[in-house]
C-alpha cells in the first residue's frame, strides 16, 4: 500500500523518537542528543545515538526513523510499524484505493516538475538576462554561498520562460499548472505563467524538497511577493518557509525563531540564526502553530518593529492562546522601531540581534501589556475593566490548569501593582518608626544556587526513596557535584538490591558506605532550609511535582525530554500513574519556562 507522504511525515512529527527507542535502549544525554548502546549488536561503549528524527549506530550502521526502528527491534513489517505508531499518536492510517495510489503518483511528477523549475530558474539567475536579480540578492548583503544555499534563481522577464525551458524535457502545461507554476484561465483556457520579472525563492517542506515557489518582484509592481498557490504538494496554511534548515539548525542548538519574511529568515541564517522559519505571506495558522511546536516547546515569535509588526503580535497572541498546554508556550521579541531581523543582522550585526532575543518575554507578560491598553489601570473603573479583559483571555485557554495559572498570576500582578500606590490611612505615621536598616543580604550566586538545588533534589530522594522508579532516567543523566554524585550512585545501587524502597534502610545504607558526612550535610538545615517537598510528611504528587520542578532549573533540556516521553508513554498506556506523571512533569516544565519560584532559598539560611 502506498501511504501518503504527508501522513507519514505528521506521524514521524508526532512521533518522539527518543520516547520510541528509550522504551528498550538506556538512553543517556549527549548534548542535544541521546546515546546508548546498541540494542542491534552487542557493546560495552555507547555508539547508539539518537536524533530527533532518525537514529544511527557508529558501530554496526544500524540506521533509521521510528518507523525503521520498530521493525528492525521487533521484527515488524513496515505496515505493522506504522500501524503501532498510529494508534500510539492517535492517527488514523488511510486506506488502500486506488485514488490513493493515484494521487502519490501524482505528487512524486510534481516533485520532479519543481526540481526541473528550481534548476531553470537557478541557471537562469547567472545567465546575463539575471543580472539585475543577482545585483539585487548581493546588495542585500547574501553571498553566493547562501544564495546557492537557498536555492535562489531568477523567473525571466517575459511569460512564457519557464515553459519553453521544461517542454523541451517533456513537461506538459498540464503539469506545470498542476504544480501551480502556471494558471489557466477558465473562460478562455489560455495558460500563462505565475511568476515572471521576479526573484524566485524556493519553498521546500521539512524533508527538503521543493514543494512551491515564492517570487520577489523586481521594481515596483505590486504585489511585491507572491506565493505558489494550493496543490497535491503545498499548502500555505501547514507549511513555513526555512523549515527544513531550521529542523537542522535545531539539531546544532539553534533557538527556534519566527520571523515575517523570505529575506529575514536568509539572513538571519548567513548571520549564524539557523532556527529562523517564516510563514507564506499570511499570518501564523493554527496548523504552523503545531509544526513550530514539534520543534520547540518555546519558540520565539520576533516582529518588525512597527504598527504592522505589533498587529502581528497580537494576532499570534490570540491565535495561541487556546492552544497552549503546559509543555507549548511562546516567547515575543519586538524590534526597534523600523527595524526588521534583516536590516538589524545586516547593519549592526549578530549581537545586536541576539540582544533582542534575549530581551523576549513570556507570552503571559506580552499579553498582560498588550491587554493594559496603552496606560496604568489608574481608578477603580479602569482596574475592574482590566480585569475583565484578562479573565476573559485565561478562559481562551482550553487546559484548565494552565487557564486557572495565567488568570491568577496575572490577578497577582494586577493586585500587586495596586498595592503599590500610595494608600493613606490616617493611622499611621510613617515619622514615628525606627530610622535603622538591616543590611541587604548578598544575592547567591549562580553555583551556589545550583549547588543548593543538588542538595535538596538529593535529600528529596533520600526521604522518598520510592520517587526514583519515576525519576531515575532523568536523575542518572544529571551532571552532579561530587558529594551528590556519590550518593546517587549508592542509592542506585541499593534500589537494584532491595525489594522495600523505604527511606531509614537507604540511611542506613548509605551511612555503612561511608557516606555519613554526606548525608549529614544533604539532610542538614543549611545553607538552606529544606523545602516542604523533602520533608518526610510531604504527600507522593507534592514530592514528585518539587522533584521535577526543581531538576528543571538544573536541566531544561532534559525535563523537556522527560515531558515528551512521558507524552508518548500516557498515549501508549493511559492510566492514572501515567497520566499523573504527565502532568507533574508538564506542570514543572511550565514553571521552569515561566520563571516560576523553585522553592529553594539560600536566603533563608
Amino acid at each position: 500500500m502506498a501511504l501518503p507522504p504527508n501522513f507519514l511525515d505528521e506521524l514521524r512529527a508526532r512521533t518522539p523518537l527518543s520516547a520510541v527507542i528509550g522504551r528498550r535502549v538506556r538512553l543517556a544525554r549527549s548534548g542535544r542528543q541521546w546515546k546508548g548502546n546498541c540494542p542491534f549488536h552487542g557493546e560495552k561503549t555507547p555508539s547508539f545515538y539518537v536524533y530527533d528524527d532518525h537514529f544511527h549506530c557508529f558501530g554496526c550502521g544500524a540506521h533509521g526513523d521510528a518507523i525503521g526502528f520498530v521493525m528492525q527491534s521487533q521484527g515488524a513489517g513496515f505496515m505493522e510499524a506504522v500501524e503501532q505508531l498510529a494508534a500510539e499518536a492517535g492517527m488514523d492510517v488511510p486506506k488502500p484505493t486506488p485514488e490513493a495510489a493515484e494521487a502519490e503518483r501524482e505528487r512524486h511528477t510534481l516533485v520532479s516538475v519543481l526540481q526541473a523549475a528550481e534548476a531553470a530558474y537557478k541557471r537562469r539567475l547567472f545567465l546575463p538576462e539575471g543580472r539585475a536579480a543577482l545585483d539585487y540578492l548581493r546588495g542585500r548583503g547574501l553571498t553566493l554561498e547562501t544564495i546557492e544555499r537557498f536555492g535562489l534563481g531568477w523567473s525571466g522577464e517575459g511569460r512564457g520562460a519557464l515553459a519553453a525551458d521544461l517542454t523541451r524535457d517533456g513537461i506538459t502545461q498540464d503539469q506545470l499548472v498542476d504544480s501551480g507554476l502556471m494558471r489557466r484561465d477558465e473562460d478562455s483556457g489560455r495558460v500563462y505563467d505565475l511568476f515572471f520579472n521576479r526573484v524566485m525563492f524556493p519553498i521546500r517542506d521539512r524533508r527538503g524538497r521543493t514543494i512551491s515557489f515564492g517570487g520577489r518582484i523586481m521594481g515596483d509592481g505590486q504585489p511585491k511577493y507572491v506565493n505558489g498557490p494550493e496543490t497535491a504538494l503545498f499548502s500555505k496554511r501547514r507549511n513555513l518557509y526555512g523549515l527544513d534548515m531550521a529542523r537542522a539548525g535545531l539539531r546544532e542548538g539553534a533557538t527556534l525563531v519566527v520571523v515575517e519574511g523570505y529575506m529575514d529568515v536568509i539572513a538571519l541564517a548567513q548571520a549564524g540564526f539557523g532556527g529562523a522559519v517564516a510563514p507564506l505571506g499570511t499570518a501564523l495558522t493554527e496548523e504552523q502553530m503545531g509544526e513550530l511546536w514539534h520543534l520547540s516547546p518555546m519558540p520565539i515569535l520576533c516582529f518588525d518593529g512597527d504598527a504592522a509588526g505589533s498587529r502581528a503580535a497580537a494576532r499570534a497572541a490570540e491565535l495561541a492562546l487556546p492552544l497552549l498546554a503546559p509543555d507549548r508556550t511562546l516567547k515575543l521579541a519586538t524590534l526597534p522601531e523600523g527595524q526588521d531581523p534583516d536590516s538589524l543582522v545586516r547593519r549592526k550585526g549578530r549581537a545586536s540581534f541576539q540582544a533582542e532575543l534575549d530581551r523576549a518575554v513570556s507570552l503571559s507578560d506580552a499579553l498582560y501589556n498588550y491587554l493594559r491598553q496603552g496606560g496604568p489601570a489608574s481608578t477603580p473603573e479602569l482596574r475592574a475593566a482590566f480585569r475583565s479583559r484578562l479573565e476573559e483571555a485565561a478562559r481562551l485557554i482550553s487546559n484548565k490548569a494552565l487557564s486557572e495559572e495565567f488568570k491568577w498570576t496575572w490577578l497577582r500582578r494586577l493586585n500587586g501593582e495596586g498595592n503599590r500606590r500610595e494608600r493613606p490611612t490616617g493611622k499611621l505615621d510613617r515619622r514615628a518608626l525606627p530610622a535603622t536598616r538591616l543590611p541587604p543580604r548578598r544575592a547567591p550566586s549562580e553555583r551556589e544556587t545550583a549547588y543548593e538545588r543538588m542538595r535538596v533534589l538529593s535529600a528529596i530522594l533520600i526521604r522518598h526513596p520510592t520517587l526514583l522508579n519515576d525519576v531515575d532516567h532523568a536523575y542518572s543523566n544529571l551532571e552532579l557535584d561530587p558529594p551528590f554524585a556519590a550518593v546517587r550512585a549508592k542509592l542506585r545501587e541499593w534500589a537494584t538490591q532491595t525489594s522495600v524502597l523505604d527511606s531509614d534502610d537507604l540511611i542506613d545504607h548509605l551511612l555503612s558506605a561511608g557516606l555519613s558526612v554526606e548525608v549529614e550535610q544533604i539532610l542538614a538545615r543549611s545553607p538552606g532550609v529544606l523545602p516542604a517537598c523533602a520533608e518526610a510528611s510531604a504527600m507522593p504528587a507534592e514530592v514528585a511535582a518539587g522533584w521535577w520542578h526543581i531538576f528543571g532549573f538544573l536541566n531544561v533540556d532534559g525535563l523537556r525530554e522527560e515531558v515528551a516521553m512521558a507524552e508518548a508513554e500516557a498515549a501508549a498506556n493511559l492510566t492514572s500513574e501515567t497520566e499523573a506523571r504527565h502532568k507533574a512533569i508538564t506542570t514543572a516544565l511550565l514553571k521552569v519556562v515561566s520563571g516560576d519560584p523553585d522553592g529553594v532559598d539560600l536566603a533563608a539560611a
